[in-house]
């Protein structure tokens, strides 16, 4: 075994000209969050445990897109998803159209440890929270007053936007705030403004090599009601194994297309790459026109990180002393 090892992610696709103190303010709260999963996989908890307390933390600052925070509906309201996978035995889970748990990643492991199912969506998986009595919120509490105006934006564009963290002044700059008609990215083959969401993630391998990942979002702003992304769905959106443990961020569809989480794995063994190969085999070859990134570790203790856009937010650590935060290449 190669010790432990942990990697964040806030999301791929950033704005070249988001103001530095933005900036900062993602990369202290990736610092956070690396620190807070550092110690914990110095007391030996088990990666599984890791990967929930982590994304936890991530999903109750309204920095990032999940949990408090999440990007609206075309309707204002939020519905988050989110997915969490343990690598030993592939046990998974998963919800969709979270309303008012106040952490989705938690429910995901009840979905995978009290439930027979795997994924459970909409007013079943609300009724499954209260049944297990996890905590509860008003769906207010997850729209912050950015969200709002960045709604109000993308309804003025009549498109979905991406990165909702673009500041209100200087819109037309930066071109969040341009016609759909105006952009060069597509999504399934309708017009989208160019900056990625920012979904959160968090993959883990401790020290007895057990892999696990999870991710979460709110998905897109002004998302059509019901619309489900990559974030949940395993094989797409996270992924672990005995071998790895991958958690992506960006262009949601074309992270479906792709399959993109499982291919890390899937290279890694049937091709017999290394962790840092496969995720840019991937990144390079499954993606076709799709824009986004990931994060992985390996039962090794080796973490890797890969993105086709602008930047991605991003940590990671390993138990050898490295540690790192960035946003850009």
């Amino acid at each position: 075994m190669g010790g432990w090892a942990i990697a964040v992610h806030g999301g791929a696709g950033v704005d070249p000209n988001l103001p530095k103190e933005r900036q900062e303010e993602a990369k202290q709260l990736l610092t956070r969050c690396l620190n807070l999963g550092i110690s914990a996989l110095q007391s030996n908890l088990p990666a599984i445990d890791v990967v929930e307390l982590v994304v936890s933390e991530l999903e109750t600052d309204p920095i990032f897109n999940s949990g408090r925070g999440s990007a609206l509906t075309e309707k204002g309201t939020v519905e988050m998803e989110a997915s969490i996978m343990d690598g030993p035995g592939r046990r998974c889970g998963a919800v969709s159209g979270i309303t008012t748990v106040k952490n989705p990643i938690s429910l995901a492991r009840l979905v995978m440890e009290k439930s027979p199912h795997s994924y459970l969506a909409f007013s079943g998986a609300e009724e499954f929270a209260r049944r297990q009595g996890v905590e509860l919120v008003d769906n207010e509490y997850f729209i912050t007053e950015d969200n709002v105006g960045m709604l109000k934006l993308a309804k003025e564009a009549n498109s979905i936007l991406f990165d909702y963290r673009i500041p209100t002044v200087g819109l037309g700059t930066c071109g969040a705030g341009a016609a759909a008609t105006d952009s060069p990215l597509q999504m399934n083959g309708l017009p989208i403004s160019v900056y990625a969401p920012e979904t959160v993630g968090c993959v883990v391998v401790d020290r007895e090599g057990r892999c696990a990942a999870g991710t979460s979002t709110g998905g897109l702003m002004n998302k059509m009601t019901g619309r489900i992304g990559d974030s949940p769905l395993i094989g797409a959106g996270t992924y672990a194994c005995g071998g790895c443990g991958v958690s992506c961020t960006g262009e949601g569809e074309a992270i479906i297309r792709s399959t993109l989480a499982r291919e890390v794995a899937a290279v890694m063994e049937y091709k017999g790459l290394g962790l840092q190969e496969a995720v840019d085999y991937v990144i390079k070859e499954r993606l076709d026109e799709g824009k986004a990134g990931l994060i992985a570790v390996s039962s090794k203790g080796e973490v890797a990180c890969g993105f086709n856009c602008t930047g991605m937010f991003r940590g990671c650590a390993t138990e050898d002393g490295f540690m790192e935060v960035a946003i850009w290449e």
